[in-house]
């Protein structure tokens, strides 16, 4: 199984000593940058339902400090960091999914299509596993 939150994040570049300057317009930069999504029912594996809405980071704040921890940059220097998706392979998917049809509840969802839309948006791509893995 294998799963990874994708997300674009930028921040600016501060020099750590007084004598060295930037560019303003170079100081600011973009990187992708992908998070293990732990398996379901594991620690940690409701990341998305607790941090994403309509695969949207539901709380800007808390998703520049998540990203800072996660670059090991200064909090101060992330700018914004977007959700762009979960890329899944098939196995992890289809037990995710198992998972929360399980305990919708805790989804308020009606079922496991509505608790992913509600969650990830339509940002989930799925892909195939290599044959004899």
């Amino acid at each position: 199984m294998d799963a990874s939150y994708v997300f674009r994040v930028r921040f600016r570049i501060e020099p750590t000593r007084e004598f060295v300057s930037l560019e303003p317009s170079s100081a600011e930069t973009t990187v992708t940058l992908f998070r293990e999504a732990p398996e379901p029912d594991t620690e940690g594996w409701l990341f998305f339902r607790n941090t994403l809405w309509r695969g949207e980071v539901a709380d800007q704040e808390y998703g520049r400090r998540l990203a800072a921890e996660w670059l090991g940059v200064p909090e101060r220097t992330v700018e914004s960091v977007d959700f762009r998706e979960l890329q899944t392979d098939e196995e992890y998917f289809d037990t995710l999914q198992s998972s929360i049809a399980s305990d919708l509840e805790a989804f308020k969802a009606d079922d496991v299509s509505d608790a992913l839309s509600k969650y990830l948006g339509s940002s989930v791509r799925v892909t195939g596993t290599d044959e004899g893995d």
